[in-house]
């Protein structure tokens, strides 16, 4: 049900691609940015007119578009906080982030979602941590919405990154057991 993998996530066939972006949803660089070249201007539309109509997305929070030309069904877009040395609720916040686009995934009937590491770019969480954050709020909401999801994916950018998170599920794994 949880994968973990190296690729681009602008190519994942998935009903659902989460996307790391802004409070303002303005586009950005990063998995922002190349989701939106990938997925074209009908993503920016639909972001233009979420911004006029609500100011854009809390950091934590997540809203949805269509996906454009990307394969999916829609984009959900989240945001993530800024690294700032984790006693400003940076913690609670990506928790929010992961568990916030996986309920909205779920109120729209999606089983299959695609997941960046969110905030490790140039929001600069420390990819470990985050990997720890990321698994162990997937798995939480994966355990109390059993059958909702045929596979939710966790698609890294780097090979180095793919390790991190895959170290880290092991270490997860093994403190639960014990």
């Amino acid at each position: 049900m949880l994968t973990l993998m190296y690729g681009d996530i602008t190519r994942q066939h998935v009903d659902a691609i989460v996307n790391a972006a802004n409070a303002g949803l303005v586009g950005g660089g990063g998995v922002d940015g190349a989701i939106h070249r990938a997925g074209g201007p009908a993503i920016m539309d639909e972001c233009d007119r979420i911004r006029a109509e609500q100011g854009g997305c809390p950091t934590g929070g997540a809203v949805e578009t269509t996906a454009g030309n990307l394969p999916a069904r829609a984009v959900i877009h989240t945001v993530g906080p800024r690294w700032r040395g984790g006693k400003h609720g940076e913690e609670r916040l990506l928790a929010s982030a992961y568990r916030s686009s996986l309920e909205l995934a779920t109120s729209r009937g999606y089983r299959t979602v695609a997941f960046p590491s969110i905030a490790t770019g140039v929001y600069g969480y420390p990819l470990k941590k985050a990997a720890e954050v990321a698994l162990r709020t997937i798995l939480e909401v994966l355990d109390e919405r059993p059958g909702d999801f045929d596979e939710v994916k966790l698609v890294l950018f780097s090979k180095s990154d793919l390790g991190t998170y895959e170290k880290t599920r092991r270490l997860l794994a093994g403190a639960k057991a014990g």
